[in-house]
């Protein structure tokens, strides 16, 4: 076995909207290995109960500590709201977890906003995991929060840069509630894919956060604080699970990771 600095991320989501996370730690961490999950099975998570959502997390943290994963990401915003808590308590005495949340938070307080917008699946949203952070962190911050819910299943689609995802994104973002935001936050790791969509809604004028940067800076940190960097002398190779196989995932994941070649292989972990 090898010394835990050379172990593995964990990286999970309900299918390809954590490769935006797991790109952008490529880019500042590319000697770390990365085993990355995605429940195609069950996504989207979006609109999934919270005690399904949690159990689908503990069986995919199960799965990357079989993996040798020395940290855990979390890099899904339904499953960040509704299981990070309780993964924490269950899974806190065997390895680091970060969820995709509470980084984003601390952003968009640093940047001293006084009307923020966030946009995430129906699950994110009802939890009010947003909300009740920047009531913690910067209480004079205004918050206003919509449910997209066609989105995940838009992107997973391959409903992109297209007619019928600009009509989408278009219907959303017309909600007065949005109305004199300073900045919006992409509150579900898959939004990214279509983050200049977004971007050109607001004819480039407000800024949109990409959690996947935000995030994955913040994992580096913590990397660093516990010396769990990648020493870089052991070869290492990422791994990619699905828990169904899909056309997309590879195009997707092919497109985000070099040579367009990646080791994908399904686990239906679920039997």
């Amino acid at each position: 076995m090898s010394s835990i600095n050379n172990r593995p991320l964990g990286v999970f989501d309900s299918g390809v909207g954590g490769l935006t996370v797991a790109h952008a730690i490529k880019q500042i961490l590319p000697d770390e290995a990365l085993v990355y999950f995605g429940d195609t099975a069950h996504l989207p998570y979006g609109d999934k109960s919270e005690g399904a959502i949690v159990n689908y997390s503990r069986r995919i943290t199960d799965f990357l500590l079989e993996h040798d994963a020395k940290l855990i990401l979390i890099a899904c915003n339904s499953a960040s709201a509704s299981a990070y808590s309780i993964l924490r308590k269950e899974y806190g005495n065997r390895v680091i977890l970060l969820d995709v949340i509470s980084p984003v938070i601390e952003y968009i307080v640093e940047k001293k906003y006084s009307r923020v917008g966030v946009i995430g699946t129906k699950r994110t949203i009802t939890s009010g995991t947003y909300e009740a952070g920047f009531k913690r962190k910067a209480p004079e911050t205004g918050v206003v929060s919509l449910a997209t819910p066609l989105l995940v299943p838009m992107i997973e689609e391959g409903f992109i840069f297209d007619d019928i995802s600009n009509a989408i994104i278009r219907s959303y973002l017309s909600d007065k509630k949005l109305d004199g935001i300073q900045s919006l936050v992409l509150g579900c790791t898959h939004y990214p894919l279509i983050r200049n969509q977004i971007s050109k809604f607001y004819n480039f004028d407000i800024d949109v956060v990409d959690s996947a940067r935000v995030v994955a800076l913040k994992l580096r940190h913590i990397l660093e604080k516990n010396k769990l960097i990648n020493t870089g002398e052991e070869p290492t190779e990422d791994r990619f699970f699905v828990s169904d196989y899909t056309d997309y995932f590879e195009k997707i994941a092919g497109m985000f990771f070099e040579g367009g070649n990646i080791n994908l292989t399904v686990a239906d972990i679920w039997n």
